[in-house]
């Protein structure tokens, strides 16, 4: 299943930028970063089926366990994509919001967007050592 994320903004060269390419190297799983302006661009058409999760501060805050277990189970159901959808400064709309499979969020403090990518892409990391049974996750 391809782990594609989609965020408003460029991250550019920043310490973030440095950690998102960390996770992106030791990711074994196919990921996609697809950056778009801060209005507008296209999204690209997804791979179907697929599933979305955005990037919301109303969201269910999962721990790393949860995350990878919803992640094994789309990916066992055959999902050829999962989007990780990080919205521009004003977030999503109330419609992206119904339209999406799971809206998570990092915690109840508020982030900014770029490390909030990082920690998606370490969190996506995360889950799919979980899934492969790796000890880089300690439970408990």
């Amino acid at each position: 299943m391809l782990l594609h994320v989609i965020a408003r903004g460029k991250i550019a060269r920043s310490p973030e930028a440095e950690l998102v390419a960390r996770y992106e190297k030791r990711l074994t799983w196919p990921v996609k970063f697809t950056e778009l302006p801060e209005t507008g661009g296209r999204i690209p058409d997804p791979q179907t089926p697929y599933k979305t999760v955005l990037l919301d501060e109303r969201g269910k805050d999962l721990p790393s366990e949860k995350l990878a277990e919803i992640l094994e189970r789309w990916r066992d159901a055959g999902m050829r994509e999962c989007r990780f959808v990080l919205g521009a400064a004003d977030g999503h709309s109330e419609e992206e919001r119904r339209d999406a499979d799971l809206l998570l969020a990092f915690g109840k403090a508020t982030w900014p967007h770029l490390l909030a990518r990082a920690m998606l892409a370490e969190q996506l990391y995360r889950a799919t050592t979980i899934i492969a049974g790796h000890p880089y996750h300690r439970s408990g």
